[in-house]
């Protein structure tokens, strides 16, 4: 008998609520066939060559015509049934030990089946998208792999890519034989994982590959997985609004019915008198079922919900991709689709094993967003009964699909192993740093499941380490020194320590890892200092206005208005903040020497306060979060353009290397005075602008940024994008004289 003692305890989490609708609609699609016919009928998933999960009732189930008799036997059990009313029928046998002896499944009725070469053993659920979907024939060394796929005891099904607005019950998805011949279209994955297993093991496996490349998390997750969570309550509610039967969607169709019944009592008379009528009323966007792949629970429907009543050990995902840009949001979005298929699979918390995305470009995007999306990913394995693949050592950044799928496959074995299959010697999980120590100039970080002790692969010191002190300007590149399982981290750069990351880029390969072989994943510890925080210069300023750059309107109400209270100045700086949907943060710093002695004629420079500036600032300080503005002191080729009115690009001034045709920083104003709007401050010399407030009477439809705009307009001059950013504020300071 195969050992399939439980995992080491893992944290606990409540169950998600369940809705009385959903029960209602899941029995009703369980109960619905394809058509009611005398022959008796199964679904397209149980034929020939199949696995059924070991050490659990042997489940089969089909249609046949109301109230047929129908009798199941295997060997010396059997089972027998009367199909109900609609049709359906299902019967549990006794449950057996895994075997490599084939089986034959005889179903009777008006009619008899004989499924041949049935096997038992252990089932995997694979699914994601294109990185579980990618086949053998398509990794690494593919001709070796499919010539040497002789494994008979390995079997493979494919589920049909289907999107459907409602539960469906059936699957056209025959089992096959593992062979050179087959193996080629097996999810690569999961097939390198079934054979370790199955060598390890000595026992058949079957893989139930439903997969789909593109899709995001949300098609994949059922209704029920949704509630409960506060941060997905818009997607649960959009579901119920198209859910029949749900309090929302009968009332929302029932007055859509008084709607149309009164138009067509309208169009009638229109009719009749010959005139004109209005358009009749729209369908409600919110009762239009989800049909496409992108959408909510579609691929649940189409290609897990038919899956429903199939045994099986655990899951495999592999998944992300085109959730990436959500950050701790996806780990919400794990809960939501764990926690609703182990509901409705009624298994418990079976074995969910997942692969963290590879490194990979995606195009010109900050590289921080991705490393937020590694972390989400890491954090969802506290879900309970999860763990986790990293996978930053066997990346093709050139490539969203990396070939070597082996080592996956090796790494999903390792954890189900370890944890499912009494195997707790192997060491599965990479290593996680659990403690950081501040030791003067240093950091210390502790790590777990090391193995031994750390070491890099390429046996250079580790790398991909910055350290961040209030000092410092930002994250610096840190020196980084292996002590048995802990790193000393240090920079020359940063004197007092107080935060650190690793791997923190989109392209991050690090080279840090346990004596295992398994890396280290992206991570972050410590509080990272504010931005304002970094800026040594910034204490000797005080604050003068503070506004939210959320509420820009013609008339300018500042959340914090000192001005009354300022004495003489020699310095001014500007603070701008700029928050994404992402939560992208960036900031840039800029002082100089005081352009002017009127305090009123400093901040947003609208028509009551006077302001008008298109002149060189001298001693210009710039600092920025990121590399989106080049940092520097004392700048001598600084540029304020402040103004209520219009503005043209002519270069008026003659600024040198500025445009004359777009809008950059030798823009010229015009009337009328209470026109567009700038407030932009440029570094000449780099033919940059630092940051941009322009158009502030429109509101959201303002223009704001940091840096250049990619665009031909550099000063943000009519990208109307302020709606885009989540969070958006600016500060004024001065330095007083004395």
């Amino acid at each position: 008998m195969l050992n399939t003692q439980s995992s080491p305890s893992r944290p606990r989490r409540r169950t998600i609520p369940q809705r009385l609708f959903f029960l209602v609609s899941l029995v009703l699609s369980l109960s619905l066939a394809p058509s009611l016919q005398a022959d008796v009928k199964l679904p397209g998933f149980l034929t020939d060559h199949m696995v059924v999960q070991q050490q659990k009732p042997i489940r089969m189930w089909g249609w046949a015509e109301p109230a047929e008799a129908v009798e199941v036997q295997i060997g010396d059990d059997s089972a027998k049934t009367v199909a109900d009313k609609n049709g359906n029928w299902l019967v549990e046998l006794p449950s057996r030990d895994a075997s490599e002896t084939p089986l034959a499944i005889h179903i009777r009725g008006k009619n008899q089946i004989t499924l041949n070469d049935v096997l038992v053993g252990e089932v995997w659920l694979c699914s994601g998208q294109s990185n579980m979907e990618w086949r053998v024939l398509s990794s690494v060394n593919a001709e070796a792999e499919i010539a040497a796929a002789n494994y008979p005891m390995i079997r493979h099904m494919k589920v049909p890519r289907t999107a459907s607005p409602q539960p469906q019950s059936d699957a056209d998805a025959p089992w096959q034989v593992c062979s050179p011949e087959t193996a080629g279209q097996f999810t690569a994955a999961g097939y390198f994982m079934a054979r370790r297993l199955h060598k390890e093991l000595g026992v058949p496996i079957g893989l139930v590959n439903s997969s789909w490349g593109g899709t995001r998390i949300e098609p994949w997750t059922p209704p029920v997985g949704f509630e409960g969570l506060p941060e997905l309550s818009d997607i649960s509610k959009s579901i119920i609004e198209r859910t029949p039967g749900t309090e929302i969607y009968q009332a929302t169709l029932s007055r859509y019915l008084q709607r149309s019944k009164a138009w067509v009592a309208k169009a009638e008379q229109a009719l009749a008198s010959k005139s004109h009528l209005e358009p009749a009323p729209n369908y409600p966007n919110s009762l239009t079922p989800f049909t496409d792949r992108g959408q909510p629970t579609t691929l649940y429907n189409g290609m897990i919900h038919p899956l429903l009543r199939m045994p099986i050990r655990g899951a495999i995902w592999y998944q992300g991709e085109a959730n990436h840009r959500e950050g701790m949001l996806y780990k919400t979005k794990m809960q939501a689709l764990i926690g609703g298929w182990r509901q409705l699979w009624n298994q418990g918390d079976f074995p969910f094993y997942f692969v963290q995305i590879a490194p990979y470009q995606y195009g010109n995007e900050s590289g921080t967003i991705l490393a937020k999306f590694w972390e989400a990913q890491a954090m969802a394995q506290e879900i309970p009964n999860t763990a986790m693949v990293v996978t930053n050592d066997i990346a093709t950044v050139g490539d969203i699909h990396p070939p070597n799928k082996q080592d996956v496959g090796l790494r999903l074995a390792n954890l189900a192993l370890k944890y499912d299959y009494g195997r707790e010697a192997i060491e599965a999980n990479s290593p996680e740093a659990d403690a950081m120590n501040i030791e003067g100039e240093k950091l210390r970080l502790s790590f777990r499941n090391t193995g031994g002790a750390l070491k890099t692969r390429d046996g250079n010191t580790p790398d991909w380490f910055e350290l961040i002190g209030p000092e410092s300007g930002g994250f610096q590149k840190a020196d980084a020194v292996i002590d048995g399982n802990d790193i000393v981290l240090s920079s020359p750069k940063v004197a007092h320590p107080v935060a650190m990351r690793f791997a923190w880029d989109k392209t991050a390969e690090p080279n840090l890892q346990g004596q295992s072989g398994l890396p280290v994943s992206a991570f972050r510890m410590g509080e990272v200092p504010s931005f304002a925080q970094t800026i040594p210069e910034l204490n000797q300023y005080d604050l003068v206005y503070e506004l939210d750059l959320g509420k820009l309107a013609s008339n300018i109400q500042y959340e914090v208005d000192q001005s009354s209270s300022v004495g003489d100045f020699n310095r001014i700086a500007y603070l701008v903040t700029l928050e994404s949907p992402n939560g992208e943060t960036r900031s840039v710093f800029v002082s100089m020497d005081a352009f002017t002695d009127d305090v009123q004629k400093i901040g947003v420079p609208t028509v009551t306060s006077e302001a008008a500036f298109h002149q060189s600032v001298s001693g210009m300080n710039v600092r920025c979060s990121d590399d989106s503005v080049k940092s520097g002191e004392n700048l001598t080729s600084g540029r304020i353009e402040f103004w209520p009115n219009n503005y043209s690009p002519s270069n008026g001034d003659k600024v040198p290397g500025a445009s004359g045709t777009a809008f950059d920083f030798g823009d010229q104003p015009g009337p009328p005075t209470e026109g567009y709007g700038c407030m932009q401050v440029h570094h000449v010399d780099a033919k940059q602008t630092i940051f941009a407030i322009n158009n502030w009477k429109s509101g959201t439809g303002a223009d704001l940024g940091i840096g250049n705009h990619s665009g031909e307009h550099k000063d943000w001059t009519f990208t109307s994008n302020a709606s885009q950013y989540e969070a958006k504020s600016l500060k004024v300071f001065v330095r007083p004289a004395n």
